[in-house]
């Protein structure tokens, strides 16, 4: 199952590089892509319980680091001082294998 290495830039500038273990995130954003703040927890929820559940029909459990990601995800969202018109951008999606 290839990972995947995603590089956000939430609304104050700041830059973080996210992880999926499952290239299945790549059904829910599109590199150089900006989605509302909201688009954007909805498609993070989404697509890292979707890799969390591929890593659990192939091993068995679900990807404790999918889930953590995604809470790291929402600690970040919820700090951010106006919600309703925030933009989160997808700068890049690298799906390990690939080249960059």
């Amino acid at each position: 199952m290839p990972e995947v290495w995603f590089r956000v830039r939430w609304p104050d500038g700041a830059v973080e590089t996210c992880y999926s273990p499952s290239s299945s995130i790549a059904h829910y954003f599109v590199a150089g892509t900006s989605y509302p703040l909201e688009d954007f927890l909805a498609r993070s929820r989404a697509g890292l319980r979707a890799a969390s559940e591929r890593v659990r029909a192939r091993h068995g459990f679900p990807c404790s680091r999918a889930l953590g990601q995604l809470a790291r995800i929402e600690q970040a969202a919820a700090t951010i001082a106006e919600p309703a018109s925030a933009v989160v951008t997808i700068e890049t999606l690298h799906i390990q294998g690939e080249l960059p």
